[in-house]
């Protein structure tokens, strides 16, 4: 059985991956997967549907879903119905609890007092809850019309805090001003298909089809002082209004350009498409397409939701298949959320391997290695296909570089746990592509992560070049600095540090720290060249160079160090460690002084997190200087009066 079992752990975890990647499929008559998958241009590129839906409640809320405060409501559906009843059904959802408001004083700006923010659970829930000990947490979500009341004190307090830089703003500051542009962004979203508001906008757009040529003529007519019907003028002045109102409020492109055109860049938004009518008497084919579609959702009508649906498809197919078929593809990525599930494939994994150092070393051992691997291969399929879906290298912007850190770390590990196969590898694998991909999810909060480059970095060479390699010195830096807390760890709670484990961290870290010496280094000097061709100098001291260089430094010190004799174990593990708060500051911290050329992608809203960070791994250096005498694996050394070993100074 406990040969077994390691292949066992395999097949299953291969099982649910498979699952993951099979097509998504409709839960309703709705086709909800189609419209999912149909194109909009939004931030200079074309996406699906289904992409801007689960960007846009992550950016409002931090989630991908929307259900009614816990226990006392049903989730509202998919990301995809989310966005068909704000685009197509307004009224219902500003009912949804969708902008999540966590600021003390933007909530006293509001009006919420502490007794109306528990949330209100049902009789039930409150019993078992009460069983269980547990205190009812803060309602932290709000629907649109819980917020729409204050609009005009929100958007006061948005124009004062604007032009404070975003470095000093208030934590006030900054609430009110995302809660603004995530209002902003919700009214884009509503006015990008539709007018919202409108029973039946389908037959208002036929209608206006209809009395479009002699309206124009009486406009005209009436511009030019000479007789003309009244009747006919009065309607056309609203429906430019209203148009008008579409085109400025919204800015997605979601109407294909006409004829022959086939640039994927030359959308237009509605509001733009429908304005045309008044120089060509005709309707825009694809908005009369979504006003179909909304009245289709709206009253309930699957069977010509549906048949809309794949006509509207069949006309884009012609001019903009290669469109079409990437924007399906990045739906079904989006379905299979790979990273999602490498993550939770890592956490399963650290614990295996923890427990495989208590029992069954060489049964969980292998099944942690076989998880870590499948969660890698994953990973790896992930960022492929992000690669394919965005055109360029695999590093392009924070969140694309927190994949890659986790996945070169990981895969080192791999290799770590091939060759010693004492679960230690698996056990930094789990901790460094759990917490990577953790730190990848919030980064995703600030919306498409699949955005469009500056052009300063439109380079792929480069971007294959310099970015890739100094990003898998940041990946080999901090897996050192893992490798260092698990020997530290491991060394003063437990008696598990023996003489082989010890011996075997410290070849580990040594040659992870030569790797990530040359790596950073060649990075470092690659990116000065693309700085020389980009800006006419190849060095600047610029916080994001000084931040590269101090990684080479740093590392060139721990090897110096341990050459020199200067260090032994302990000392290389707590060099290592130190690593960690001197990479977390090149790759973050420089981002969030906000000045010099590289000040893009970030700003400050981790500075918690990465002072967080720092601080636990200063405790660790603390605590590694604990003399050995206190660590407990080496405390019966101390009671049998044994000399202290000398791999552990």
């Amino acid at each position: 059985m406990k040969k077994i079992l390691p292949l066992l752990v395999l097949a299953v975890a291969v099982l649910y991956v498979g699952k993951s990647l099979l097509p998504p499929k409709n839960t309703g008559p709705f086709d909800l997967v189609g419209f999912g998958q149909l194109p909009l241009l939004a931030n200079g590129r074309i996406k699906p549907i289904d992409t801007e839906a689960r960007s846009s409640l992550l950016r409002f809320q931090g989630r991908q879903r929307v259900s009614s405060p816990l226990l006392s409501g049903n989730l509202v559906g998919s990301p995809t119905e989310w966005m068909l009843d704000v685009i197509f059904r307004p009224e219902k959802a500003d009912t949804y609890p969708t902008f999540a408001i966590d600021n003390p004083d933007l909530l006293a700006l509001m009006g919420k007092k502490d007794e109306d923010l528990k949330v209100n659970y049902t009789s039930t829930a409150k019993q078992v809850l009460a069983l269980v000990g547990f205190i009812p947490s803060r309602h932290r979500r709000f629907a649109l019309t819980e917020i729409w009341p204050h609009r005009a004190t929100i958007q006061e307090q948005a124009r004062l805090a604007e032009p404070v830089e975003n470095a000093i703003r208030t934590p006030f500051q900054r609430a009110v001003m995302q809660l603004y542009l995530n209002l902003v962004h919700y009214q884009r979203l509503q006015h990008a298909f539709v007018m919202p508001g409108r029973e039946n906008f389908l037959n208002e757009l036929l209608t206006f089809q209809e009395k479009v040529p002699a309206g124009v003529a009486a406009v005209k007519a009436k511009q030019a002082g000479q007789p003309h019907d009244e009747a006919a003028v009065t309607p056309m002045i609203e429906m430019g209004e209203m148009f008008g109102a579409m085109s400025t409020v919204s800015n997605f492109g979601v109407i294909p350009p006409d004829g022959n055109n086939t640039d994927p860049t030359a959308w237009k938004t509605t509001g733009a498409a429908l304005l045309e009518t008044f120089q060509t008497n005709q309707v825009n084919p694809a908005a009369l397409a979504y006003a179909g579609l909304s009245r289709s959702w709206r009253q309930e009508q699957p069977e010509q939701f549906n048949k809309l649906i794949e006509l509207y498809r069949a006309g884009l197919e012609t001019r903009f298949g290669p469109q079409l078929e990437k924007a399906r593809a990045e739906a079904r990525f989006n379905h299979a959320e790979p990273f999602y599930l490498s993550m939770e494939f890592y956490g399963i994994a650290f614990f295996v391997a923890i427990f495989s150092w208590l029992k069954w070393p060489d049964t969980l051992g292998r099944s942690a290695f076989w998880l870590v691997a499948v969660a890698w291969v994953l990973s790896t399929a992930g960022i492929l296909a992000r690669m394919w879906l965005e055109g360029r290298p695999p590093v392009t912007n924070l969140y694309s570089s927190a994949l890659f850190v986790g996945w070169g770390s990981v895969g080192l590990c791999l290799v770590l746990e091939y060759f010693y196969r004492n679960a230690v590898g698996s056990v930094a694998a789990g901790v460094v592509g759990f917490a990577t991909l953790l730190v990848a999810h919030h980064l995703s909060l600030s919306g498409d992560t699949l955005e469009m480059m500056r052009a300063v970095l439109d380079s792929n060479f480069w971007l294959a070049t310099h970015v890739v390699v100094v990003t898998a010195g940041y990946s080999a830096t901090f897996l050192a600095g893992f490798l260092a807390l698990i020997y530290i760890v491991r060394g003063v709670f437990t008696r598990s540090l023996d003489k082989a484990t010890a011996d075997s961290l410290g070849r580990m870290v040594y040659g992870i720290v030569c790797f990530a010496t040359l790596f950073s280094f060649v990075g470092t000097v690659l990116g000065g060249i693309w700085a020389d061709q980009s800006w006419g100098r190849f060095w600047g001291w610029d916080p994001k160079e000084n931040g590269a260089l101090l990684i080479v430094i740093w590392n060139a010190i721990i090897l110096h160090a341990r050459w020199g004799g200067m260090v032994r174990q302990r000392g290389l593990m707590i060099l290592a460690v130190g690593g960690n708060i001197v990479t977390s500051w090149s790759w973050f911290g420089t981002n969030m002084l906000g000045v010099g050329l590289h000040s893009y992608g970030f700003t400050d809203a981790a500075f918690v997190a990465l002072a967080g960070f720092v601080a636990s791994q200063l405790a660790m250096i603390a605590l590694a200087c604990v003399p050995l005498e206190k660590w407990r694996s080496f405390q019966t050394r101390t009671v049998r009066k044994l000399p202290e070993p000398a791999y552990a100074k």
